[in-house]
């Protein structure tokens, strides 16, 4: 099975890719010197994914929120005891995480490299479920979620999802709720299994000194002992959610030092197309830089007048079928801040961003963009969270520098109306 090579000319960087017969997609990214190597196992599966079609079955099959961050867990438990102990036997550090499109395995190591990652690719398709690790497990996760109900950030965070989307399972908690993962079975998790984690719905991620033709003939060797079979794409199924807001504003009181404040504008991404949607995120990435970068008019403004601090920020979050952007920090006046916040973006849609504005946060973006290439886990994740999204880490960098003013000023005024915005304050109890 041969190679096919994806290349950037502006990052002088390539990437080796295949995909098995089984549907398995393989990309290595060779870096010869480097003493560290990273790899990452991912599959097309997060906390939005509860209600599906099974391959060849036309009932739609719904599953407890929280499940996927669940089944995460339960991998690292098999029958010999836990596999945490395995990789730090060969001097390697294994992690995983749950996002709300995708679930990531990974490791790093400067050594033993073709051990650990027999080990990854192992023991993310062998699970081993049982009723008693599932009890175990749901009572390790109902401490975890009420731990993070206390935290201001988290309840922040989680309140202005649920005020900016009626029904979208993006408003709920990626651990799910105390309720829905006592409904976790042993046998509702195989099911998610079979689902999401064949090879047809999964991705592997090698970057470092490493030689392409010994990763993919390893990965090759244990997936042909697994009787895997090609398959049809998962189909999921999700409600419709309106382009309003479920709610314009919410309000918590927690054992919080300072009041903290978020705004969030709803992007209704489900009505573009792939490409539409990787376009508006880096055009919104370059508008948030342009007009509430740390140079820019209206943070001095809000600096100045004590509204807010170095913590403050703003940020642009996408999924396949969700895309909000969100502001705010910790501030002495969240009533003040909102207000002064608003009229500034309403300034800025009226007059528009100064093109010179523009080229320079473009300018600081690429460079900070190259210069993120320097870590493997960057290059590992970002790659897999651009693909499975239908696009490119590479092609990011060709849309980020290909940003005109008027494209960035449209995108502005569309996407900061007033009528889109949401408003999560949590205050000191």
């Amino acid at each position: 099975m041969g190679w096919r090579t994806l290349h950037s000319d502006l990052l002088q960087e390539r990437v080796l890719y295949t995909k098995l017969d089984v549907g398995l997609e393989v990309f290595v990214m060779p870096r010869p010197g480097f003493h560290k190597r990273y790899a990452v196992f991912s599959t097309r599966y997060g906390s939005i994914d509860n209600r599906f079609r099974r391959p060849g079955s036309d009932a739609v099959t719904e599953v407890p929120d929280g499940i996927a961050h669940f089944l995460e867990h339960q991998l690292f438990e098999d029958e010999e005891g836990h596999v945490f102990d395995g990789f730090a036997a060969l001097g390697a550090s294994v992690n995983a995480y749950t996002s709300h499109t995708m679930t990531s395995y990974l490791f790093s190591t400067t050594d033993n490299f073709e051990q650990a990652f027999d080990r990854l690719l192992d023991f993310v398709q062998a699970p081993h479920f049982t009723p008693e690790g599932v009890r175990k497990e749901i009572g390790i996760i109902e401490q975890e979620i009420r731990m993070y109900e206390d935290q201001p950030r988290h309840r922040l965070a989680l309140n202005l999802l649920q005020a900016l989307y009626h029904v979208h399972p993006v408003r709920i908690d990626i651990a799910g709720t105390v309720d829905s993962i006592r409904r976790i079975d042993a046998e509702t998790l195989y099911v998610c299994y079979d689902t999401f984690y064949h090879p047809s719905n999964m991705a592997v991620f090698v970057v470092g000194d490493v030689d392409p033709d010994t990763v993919l003939a390893q990965v090759e060797a244990d997936v042909a002992g697994r009787g895997y079979s090609p398959r049809p794409a998962v189909e999921r199924t999700y409600p419709d959610e309106p382009e309003t807001v479920a709610q314009s504003r919410v309000e918590a009181r927690l054992a919080a030092a300072r009041p903290l404040y978020a705004v969030g504008f709803k992007d209704p991404v489900w009505a573009m197309s792939e490409a539409e949607r990787l376009r508006a995120e880096v055009e919104t990435s370059l508008v948030l830089s342009a007009s509430l970068g740390r140079s820019s008019r209206l943070y001095q403004e809000l600096y100045d007048a004590d509204l807010i601090d170095d913590g403050f920020s703003a940020r642009y979050q996408l999924g396949t079928n969700f895309g909000h952007t969100v502001i705010g920090g910790e501030t002495q006046d969240p009533d003040a801040l909102h207000a002064r916040l608003l009229e500034g973006l309403e300034r800025l849609r009226e007059e528009g961003l100064d093109e010179g504005d523009l080229r320079r946060v473009q300018r600081q973006a690429v460079g900070e963009f190259v210069q993120m290439f320097n870590s493997l886990e960057f290059i590992a994740n970002g790659f897999l969270y651009y693909h499975f999204l239908g696009g490119s880490l590479f092609g990011y960098l060709s849309e980020l520098q290909a940003v005109t003013v008027d494209e960035a000023n449209r995108r502005l005024r569309e996407h900061f109306h007033p009528d889109r915005a949401a408003v999560s304050i949590v205050r000191p109890a």
